[in-house]
């Protein structure tokens, strides 16, 4: 049986464009990967095409069956979450398995106010 998990630092899920996000990746593998992979990345979600970008990563090489280690991901200017309507821009850190595509994630949100975006909301008059 494969476990997989990432811990950010003070379990922070909320960050602001330039800071960096630290955590520490650990894994305890059923076959010895080739590497494994820390990822940032943003999706969209809501209708029409899924759109996927992976903004930064840090590998991890000559891994073991199990192991722990901390990574650091520096947040980029943009895009920022965003919750509307018809679409939405979801921020995400994985650990990936590699060849293998075993992985866990966590979802964050990068904003300037470390809130999401919301277009769904009527403003106030």
């Amino acid at each position: 049986m494969s476990r997989m998990h990432l811990e950010l630092a003070d379990g922070k899920t909320k960050y602001l464009p330039g800071e960096t996000i630290e955590g520490v990746a650990f894994w305890e593998l059923a076959t010895t990967p080739e590497f494994l992979e820390v990822r940032l990345y943003w999706r969209t979600q809501g209708k029409g095409t899924v759109d996927l970008e992976i903004v930064r990563n840090m590998k991890f090489t000559q891994v073991g069956l199990q192991d722990r280690r901390p990574f650091r991901l520096d947040v980029p200017a943009a895009p920022y979450s965003v919750s509307g309507k018809l679409i939405s821009i979801v921020w995400g850190v994985e650990l990936v398995s590699e060849p293998e595509g075993e992985a866990a994630n966590i979802d964050v949100v990068i904003s300037p106010t470390g809130e999401e975006v919301r277009l769904d909301r009527t403003p106030a008059k």
